[in-house]
């Protein structure tokens, strides 16, 4: 404090000015007394002593780009030994410059957080290092097995590994953080095969998985409701043996589906329901429980494909064409692939199951990989509806369907349904682009280069959506016609016509804004776009499947396969035939897609699919990337990269702008930005060496600095 005349007095040993009113040195004391120490931790621990044991943190920090993909060492205050052990979130001093070190401490740069990785005696680095800033929680998240699934992952998609642990360990909540989790509950009893006897084999991996061995199957599931009750019998098989089991499906309503049949066989306690319909704060408590290794049985959507299961016995994934189990998030990982690495890793059982049967499973199939699980053909057909086609020659004879956009055959179908039921109608999706077929056999136009698909430009000039090759004198491989056609775009407005068709019938909706889960059994039509199909109690009647020409128009080589998937998918919540089922699907019968519905044959349709593309050396027989952006930054980027010396480069081409107003998908240019895209294929064996190449290149332009942005996607899943 200051005297009368403006000098500095000099303070007391304790720090109380002289000369101060005896109040005010009361009111000081009192208020030190009050004080509180203060909660944050010290910003850089100046002077603190270092654990004696193993001073050296090594810490992944929070930073999802590629040229910052590795370790960071750290010093361990002595403060913090006990809590900074491998596995737990961590706040660290990121960005500071070697000149910034002060008493032998580096300091500066921001707060910045990450996961503790290993404690060493030593660094690996000659410089000073910065300390740990704080351990946000004793609670270890990251497991080496976990650590280990999350690097292999990020390899083998060209991606970060702080991107992919964003992926798989959930944000923290200190609530959930503090609840103690239940006792680990004893094995179950193994399960009676029950309805996996109508399956070849079906009893046989049951009893594999009892008995703690790992059988590696690909189920082509039968029609009917049963589906959730043998995933549920196959997960207690498998924590009958001592192990756990992980299942993942592809939205919440199959999630509650397998949650139900596991609780009415298992009962409640012995599994974890993860998805994002929970919540966080439960989400989260879910996935402590699994981590602390309370519960060994994990049912979820994608996120839960990295669940750190103890002691995985069994991984499972339901229905893998569907597109919600790719990730679209980076590094866009799909969750079939990373089911088989952790199948790979832990040296478990694996089980991919589905009504349909995609190209990679049935490679899984070809290679010796994995067995078959099927149903003999008398199986199928008791279970399967009758499936009756409509093709172009029906519809140019019959005016009403013009009119109506609803054949007769469609029409006698769904009036006979109503008798006795609900009647499901599938449209397809808005926004299907139009691509170029041949106008005799409607084979889909391909490029003779590289099989891409052709397209027509301004002038009626063809060209390649994926090398940009012209084509002056295209003929059809098929039928040997000449003359091309747009193909068929979706219907925008079938359900609104239907009501007017059937004006005494009530008309439910399920779609995109609003996905109904189940409907009563009563007559009604229900029309549904593919993927939001209700559950009919005691299934539907018929099933009109409109407009297939919209689905396998679709300018992407999973065209048949994908309808095929979302036909079967419908048509499969259908009675049998024996109950009097009829489905009928409006597209060419001629086509492969098609009599693969009408044999209910998807294993038979994947297997030529897979012939076709190993002989055209299309995915997943060959490994491709796509490598997006603006043209200067796609061709720069593609002269820098060394890429695998069997690689080919196909394009680059423009790609579509984005649609002001609408959704922007993922990896579409941004709104008014024209971008090109170019596609590298290498055969098979030399995936990992395409990837670390394309990587590596795109670690290289982030460090230097590029302004312009070029996306990279390994596998993506629309490649035209």
């Amino acid at each position: 404090m200051s005297s009368e005349n403006g000098a500095s007095r000099p303070e007391g040993e304790d720090g109380e000015a002289e000369g101060a009113p005896p109040e005010q040195l009361a009111l000081i004391r009192e208020s030190v007394r009050e004080a509180k120490v203060p909660r944050a931790k010290p910003r850089t621990w100046r002077g603190a002593a270092l654990a004696e044991r193993l001073p050296v943190a090594r810490v992944l920090v929070d930073k999802g780009v590629l040229h910052l993909d590795r370790y960071f060492d750290y010093a361990v205050p002595a403060e913090l030994d006990a809590q900074a052990q491998p596995g737990v979130r961590v706040r660290v001093r990121f960005g500071a410059g070697r000149h910034r070190v002060r008493d032998g401490r580096r300091e500066g740069g921001g707060l910045i957080d990450g996961f503790l990785v290993e404690r060493r005696a030593e660094s690996d680095y000659s410089g000073p290092l910065a300390a740990l800033a704080q351990v946000v929680s004793p609670e270890r998240v990251l497991s080496e097995e976990l650590l280990g699934l999350a690097r292999a992952v990020a390899d083998r998609y060209a991606g970060s590994l702080a991107d992919v642990l964003q992926l798989a360990v959930p944000p923290r909540n200190g609530r959930a953080e503090q609840r103690r989790s239940p006792a680990p509950l004893p094995a179950p009893q193994a399960p009676d095969p029950a309805s996996w006897s109508r399956y070849e084999h079906g009893a046989a991996f049951l009893d594999a998985l009892a008995s703690g061995g790992a059988p590696r199957a690909v189920w082509n599931a039968l029609p009917g409701p049963e589906w959730s009750e043998e995933l549920a019998r196959a997960v207690a098989a498998a924590l009958a043996s001592g192990r756990g089991a992980l299942v993942v499906v592809p939205d919440g309503r199959a999630a509650a589906r397998v949650d139900a049949a596991l609780t009415a066989l298992l009962g409640p306690g012995r599994h974890a329901l993860l998805t994002a319909d929970a919540g966080p704060e439960k989400r989260y408590a879910q996935w402590l429980a699994v981590r602390r290794g309370s519960v060994r049985a994990v049912v979820g959507t994608r996120a839960a494909m990295f669940a750190p299961v103890a002691d995985l016995g069994l991984v499972a994934i339901w229905d893998d064409g569907d597109d919600s189990h790719s990730e679209q998030h980076a590094p866009q990982p799909h969750a079939r692939d990373v089911l088989l690495l952790r199948a790979a890793l832990d040296k478990c059982a694996f089980l991919l199951g589905s009504r349909s049967c995609t190209v990679e499973a049935a490679q899984l199939v070809e290679s010796g990989w994995a067995r078959p699980l099927v149903a003999g053909r008398e199986q199928v057909r008791r279970a399967a509806p009758l499936v009756r086609t409509v093709g172009d020659e029906d519809l140019a004879r019959d005016e009403a369907a013009r009119a109506a956009r609803l054949p007769t055959l469609a029409w006698q179908a769904a009036r006979e349904g109503l008798r006795r039921g609900p009647v499901l109608v599938q449209v397809p999706r808005r926004g299907y682009a139009p691509r170029m077929a041949c106008a005799q056999c409607r084979a889909p136009a391909r490029c003779r280069h590289c099989s891409g698909p052709l397209e027509g430009q301004d002038g009626g000039v063809l060209s390649c959506a994926w090398c940009g090759r012209g084509e002056s004198a295209w003929h059809c491989p098929e039928c040997g016609g000449f003359r091309l056609r747009a193909q068929v775009v979706g219907a925008r407005r079938t359900a609104e016509e239907l009501g007017r068709a059937f004006p005494a019938v009530p008309v439910r909706t399920s779609g995109r804004e609003h996905v109904l889960d189940t409907v009563p059994d009563a007559p009604a039509l229900v029309v549904s776009t593919p993927g939001a199909e209700p559950v009919a109690e005691g299934g539907y009647a018929a099933a009109l499947l409109l407009d297939g020409w919209a689905m396998l128009g679709r300018p992407d080589l999973r065209a048949g396969e994908d309808a095929l998937h979302r036909w079967i998918a419908a048509s499969a919540l259908v009675r049998p035939q024996g109950e009097g089922g009829t489905v009928v699907v409006v597209a060419e019968p001629t086509l492969r897609p098609v009599q693969a519905l009408v044999r209910w044959d998807p294993v038979g349709h994947a297997v030529r699919e897979l012939a076709e593309r190993a002989e055209l050396g299309f995915p997943p027989v060959s490994r491709m990337a796509a490598v997006s952006g603006p043209p200067a930054a796609v061709a720069e980027f593609l002269a820098a990269v060394a890429l695998p010396s069997d690689a080919e480069v196909l394009g680059p081409v423009p790609l579509p702008p984005a649609p002001p107003g609408r959704p922007r998908r993922p990896g579409a240019p941004p709104p008014g930005e024209h971008w090109e895209r170019a596609l590298v294929r290498v055969p098979p064996g030399s995936g990992a060496a395409l990837a670390a190449a394309l990587k590596t290149a795109q670690a290289a332009r982030m460090a230097r600095g590029s302004a312009e942005a070029v996306r990279v996607r390994i596998d993506p899943p629309d490649i035209g």
